[in-house]
């Protein structure tokens, strides 16, 4: 007689997007292994998970490494969690139409389903986060726009959760969002644990900023922070500290006020150097003209921007992009001031 099969206290079944995000997989799934059995002795004993497929081929990563499905979907039984880990945005659908009939037929009978990284934009293009919340990388947050509504789009926080639909904006994200799943089925020492071994400190809420891109300023403040996000994601056209500090629900003074206690410079400064440094970098790897890149960066034309980074920092968009060995001003350029005449 065969003995039944003992049910774990959590349960989690992936799908990986062609050209997945390993980083995002690997985060999540660790946490689980950890949390699973005693140390690191990765035994399914608390936990269990298994990777899913229609045809059983591995699945390439999008840094090259593929993975090999255990469980083919006409096998699969029912989990507390399924899990799309997104990767590389292409033209192509990521998933096969079967994988997502199963998620399709697995939400109607209430599974929860989670999306990882850009498995948020999967999710939506299969009709299943109409109606919800969303978190999306800061990253791709303009590729989200570009394809779907924003109405209820979240890119400030590394994970939403709302109902049935669990959404990370990837990286490290995704340990701790498997660490809230194994606090809220496993136990808070269980989850504490996973994230210490994998040199973790703190388990972060959902709630919590995005890492964004680097910038001279290390704000510690959680509003401050949020903030310089909206910046990041709004330099081409950027908006108002007003615009910024009604998004966030707070008042300008207030908003202000928080930025020079936390940062001693007001929110209009660090968005001035956020858009600066941005312009360096496109002058450093890329062959775009001044114009080009003063559009790209949300000022009014080539002299305007060769004023504010010359006030700034003492050099022209051309004096900088010689000094790099890159491509020179044009005559054009010059003559409407964006390289500068010594005195």
């Amino acid at each position: 007689m065969i003995a039944p099969r003992t049910k774990k206290r959590l349960s989690v079944a992936f799908l990986l997007a062609d050209r997945f995000t390993l980083s995002a997989f690997a985060n999540f799934v660790d946490v689980l292994r950890l949390a699973a059995d005693e140390a690191d002795r990765s035994r399914p004993i608390l936990c269990e998970w298994t990777v899913l497929s229609d045809d059983m081929n591995s699945v390439q990563s999008s840094c090259g490494v593929k993975v090999q499905p255990d469980t083919r979907l006409k096998h699969a039984e029912r989990y507390d969690y399924i899990v799309v880990v997104g990767g590389l945005i292409g033209d192509k659908s990521a998933l096969t139409a079967e994988a997502i009939r199963f998620l399709k037929s697995s939400a109607e009978i209430g599974v929860p389903i989670i999306g990882l990284c850009t498995g948020v934009f999967i999710l939506h293009e299969a009709g299943l986060l109409d109606g919800y919340r969303c978190c999306v990388s800061w990253f791709h947050h303009q590729d989200f726009l570009d394809r779907f509504s924003a109405e209820q789009l979240v890119a400030d926080q590394i994970f939403v959760i709302d109902r049935d639909r669990l959404t990370c904006s990837g990286g490290h994200g995704a340990a701790h969002l498997a660490a809230f799943l194994v606090e809220r089925h496993v136990g808070q020492s269980a989850a504490i644990k996973s994230l210490n071994i994998m040199m973790i400190d703190n388990a972060l809420s959902g709630e919590k900023p995005q890492p964004g891109q680097q910038t001279r300023r290390i704000a510690s403040d959680p509003l401050v922070k949020k903030t310089i996000l909206r910046m990041q994601q709004n330099i081409e056209v950027p908006k108002t500290v007003i615009d910024l500090a009604d998004e966030l629900g707070v008042g300008r003074r207030g908003l202000e006020r928080r930025f020079l206690t936390d940062l001693k410079i007001s929110p209009a400064k660090v968005y001035l150097e956020l858009r600066l440094d941005r312009v360096l970098s496109l002058l450093r790897t890329t062959d775009w003209t001044i114009t080009q890149i003063a559009m790209a960066t949300g000022f009014c034309d080539a002299p305007h921007l060769s004023r504010a980074l010359s006030a700034e920092h003492g050099f022209t968009p051309g004096e900088y992009r010689k000094a790099q060995g890159g491509r020179s001003t044009s005559a054009e350029e010059f003559a409407v001031g964006v390289l500068l005449p010594k005195s």
